[in-house]
């Protein structure tokens, strides 16, 4: 490959490429991890309205071919446009993304919430790696708080929003975490220095 512009873009392509799939790997391994089971007839229904759209597509395109769609939990049900943040700038690559977003249906309520606070800052993006860091941490909330009502995941959302919204910048993802294990201590949850929270 060249070593000129074009060669380092395809080059970046590529491994941006690798590592969305290995993150989509490792996420639909333990996609059942903290959230409850959702009924695989919905879930291949839902495959189905999938494999009828044309990818890549946006999360807006998706909302506006899909948005209606239910998913139902145990719990709970959603429409698809509860889970997708609107914007054009989140781009799906192929269906197992999005199998995997609607599947945690607490943590991608919670980030579409941050995604869209985030698009109200001129000039700032949530990469993606900071954005993976969140769900890391959302995903820990969960698992801490299994049993309850999902109250840390919706405070560390209102806190990365109330950050957004009054300081003008997005908050590191080391400083989410840390405010997610002073939500864990004050509620009698235990977090050691060695895990994601521990910091």
């Amino acid at each position: 490959m060249a070593d000129d512009r074009q060669g380092r873009d395809k080059q970046a392509q590529d491994t941006e490429k690798r590592q969305r799939q290995r993150y989509l790997s490792e996420e639909l391994e333990r996609r059942d991890e903290t959230e409850p089971e959702i009924d695989p007839a919905t879930v291949d229904e839902f495959e189905g309205e999938l494999d009828e759209i044309e990818f890549p597509v946006t999360a807006s395109e998706l909302v506006e071919e899909i948005g209606g769609r239910e998913i139902e939990t145990p719990a709970e049900r959603y429409t698809v446009a509860e889970l997708l943040p609107e914007t054009d700038a989140e781009i799906f690559e192929e269906p197992a993304e999005v199998r995997v977003l609607v599947q945690r249906p607490t943590i991608a309520a919670a980030m579409k919430r941050v995604i869209e606070a985030s698009e109200t800052l001129p000039n700032t993006e949530l990469g993606r790696s900071q954005r993976e860091a969140y769900e890391k941490t959302f995903r820990e909330l969960k698992a801490i708080d299994a049993d309850d009502d999902d109250e840390g995941i919706r405070v560390i959302a209102d806190w990365i929003i109330d950050q957004i919204r009054e300081k003008e910048k997005i908050p590191g993802s080391r400083g989410v975490r840390r405010e997610a294990a002073k939500f864990c201590r004050k509620n009698g949850y235990s977090v050691r220095n060695d895990e994601w929270l521990g910091v």
